[in-house]
Parts: structure tokens; C-alpha cells; sequence
């Protein structure tokens, strides 16, 4: 097996990556910055530009698989050029790889794999989401998951088949949010946003880099929810992430109103409810290793030992 990569210097792609070399598994991957390009003994980089539609089709050569994670971030503010950025960097990059795929001819690539988000589902404190709902949230990121999922569906034309990864929060302390979310605890200003009854969807970094490596080496098709068996609600979260990083919680509710003013329309992020089900992925033969959140995070920061010179004590004053 040989996959071909875009994103794969991301939080995301980086974990992928470094899964395939523990497989044995030869990687191309392609990259906006030249200084990036290596070649290596089953790892070997080529240079794109989606935004003018350039890429070496050298990339392409005994790939049997691509793993498709570009895509600028939406944790920005979403301003009119922001929003065009986010879309246009998805449906670009997959455009520019069909285009290529189409000119090249004769090819190796059965099937591409693509990251996708469960902000396609509808905002819902009630709702449990499985692959099958059809309905779209009425939201930008809404929006833009269903035109960057349409995009990958256009790859069948080819005879490519064709899986897209519906990711939940990430969590990991090298990228994504976790991090975010976490600053504020450790400053002693940690707090739920707003009512923090809205279910937040996640997955540990390690466990979606063995989800798109069972996926490719099974060779599944269709939609998959890439979030672990257990949801937590933001106010289970945010105590999760203030007992692993023994700080306490006393402020109160974060209001809606007062993000909003800050971060523009992109605080929607935050308050968004997608209770998201992995029962799909499960039946396929997966199994996660951090089901729980409190483990998740246990992993990420205890089990490194960044806390563990703290007082014991002040754990059990504020734990207990």
C-alpha cells in the first residue's frame, strides 16, 4: 500500500503519518512550502498550489490510496474573506487532485479518503446523530462540510471510491482546541459557555489516526463519524479538563451574548450542540483506546507527567 497525503504536516496529518511508518506503509505527501519537500525511503514529498491549480503529478506514482486533510482552519473569525478562504481551500484542493487525477490517465488510486466534520449535523441538545441523517445545519460550518462532502463525491467519476471522516473535537495538547480550552483553566478563568448543556463530540488524536489507518487498510466506503462511544456535555468537559489540570472552577457560565462580541459569528463553535453516535465505525471491527473523556485527558496530561510535581494536597482541598 502507498497513500498519498495533502495536510499531512497538520495536527492530524502528522499523526497519520507517523502511523504509516510504523506500519510499513510507503507515503507521498504534498506540501504549499518547497522547504518541506524530503525524500526518504517510503516517504517522499511534492509540491502543490490548490490556489492556482499546480501540482506534480509525480505524486500520484504507485499511490493506491489518498488521505485528504486540506483545508484552512474555521477557528478564525469568520469574516467575508475568512469564509471564503475556508471554503475555497477545501473545494480547491480537492478540485485541483481530481483535475490532475484526470489528466495523469492511467493511475493506481482506488480510493480517497477525506476528512469531513460533524459540524454537518443540525445544532441539537436532543438529536443523536448517525451517518444516515440527511439534514444540514443551518449554519456556515453547515454549509461548508456539505459542499466540501459533494466535492468528494465527484472523485466516483473516476471509479474512485470514496470515504469521508466526520471529525468531533480533537483532543490533543499539540494543536486544535483542546489547547484553547485549556488556557483559561490553567489561569484560574475556566467556565462552561453558556448554559453548558451543549454536547461536544470528541475523539483522542491517537485514536483518529488508527481510525483513518483501519478505515484505508479495510477498505470501507461511505460516511464514518470519527468521535469516541461516550459525548460529554461542555460542562462535563471543561470539569474534566480543570481536574486533570487541578485547577478549580469558580466563575460563573461564560454568557453567549459576551462571545458573540468577541469572537464575532465563529462563536457559534462554542455553542454548538452535536451529539454524535460511533456506532458505525465500531461495527466495522474498531476499537477505541480512549473511550472516556476523563481518560482521554489523563493520557494527554497526567500521564506525561507535566502535573504531577503539583501539591497532592491542593488536589484533594479543591477534588475532594
Amino acid at each position: 500500500m502507498k497513500v498519498l497525503i495533502t495536510g499531512a504536516t497538520g495536527l492530524v496529518g502528522s499523526e497519520i503519518v507517523n502511523l504509516c511508518k510504523q506500519n510499513n506503509i510507503s507515503v507521498n505527501y504534498l506540501t504549499t512550502n518547497k522547504d518541506k519537500i524530503v525524500s526518504q525511503t517510503d516517504f517522499n514529498g511534492f509540491y502543490w498550489n490548490p490556489e492556482k491549480d499546480e501540482i506534480d503529478a509525480n505524486c500520484f506514482n504507485g499511490v493506491t490510496t489518498i488521505i485528504n486533510l486540506a483545508g484552512s482552519s474555521i477557528s478564525k473569525r469568520w469574516t467575508r474573506s475568512n469564509k471564503k478562504k475556508i471554503l475555497n481551500s477545501r473545494v480547491k484542493s480537492l478540485r485541483t487532485l481530481l483535475g490532475a487525477i484526470s489528466k495523469v490517465g492511467a493511475h493506481s488510486i482506488k480510493t480517497i479518503v477525506s476528512a469531513s466534520a460533524i459540524g454537518i449535523y443540525p445544532n441539537s441538545l436532543s438529536q443523536y446523530y448517525r451517518e444516515d441523517v440527511e439534514d444540514i445545519d443551518d449554519s456556515f460550518l453547515g454549509e461548508v462540510v456539505s459542499i466540501w462532502e459533494k466535492e468528494v463525491d465527484a472523485f466516483e467519476k473516476l471509479n474512485i471510491q470514496t470515504a469521508k471522516i466526520r471529525i468531533g473535537l480533537v483532543m490533543s495538547d499539540k494543536g486544535g482546541a483542546l489547547p484553547e480550552m485549556a488556557k483559561p483553566v490553567k489561569y484560574y478563568m475556566g467556565a462552561a459557555m453558556g448554559s453548558g448543556n451543549q454536547w461536544q463530540s470528541w475523539i483522542h488524536l491517537q485514536d483518529l489516526g488508527r481510525l483513518f489507518l483501519h478505515v484505508i487498510s479495510n477498505d470501507l466506503t461511505g460516511i464514518y463519524n470519527a468521535v469516541a462511544p461516550n459525548p460529554v456535555t461542555n460542562v462535563k468537559l471543561t470539569k474534566e479538563i480543570a481536574r486533570v489540570l487541578q485547577r478549580p472552577l469558580f466563575l460563573p457560565n461564560i454568557p453567549r451574548t459576551l462571545m458573540r462580541l468577541v469572537l464575532g459569528e465563529m462563536s457559534y463553535l462554542l455553542f454548538a450542540s452535536q451529539r454524535v453516535s460511533s456506532k458505525k465505525i465500531e461495527d466495522s471491527g474498531f476499537d477505541f483506546i480512549y473511550p472516556n473523556i476523563c481518560r482521554a485527558l489523563e493520557n494527554i496530561y497526567l500521564d506525561k507527567g507535566e502535573y504531577r510535581a503539583m501539591d497532592a494536597l491542593y488536589r484533594n482541598e479543591f477534588f475532594s
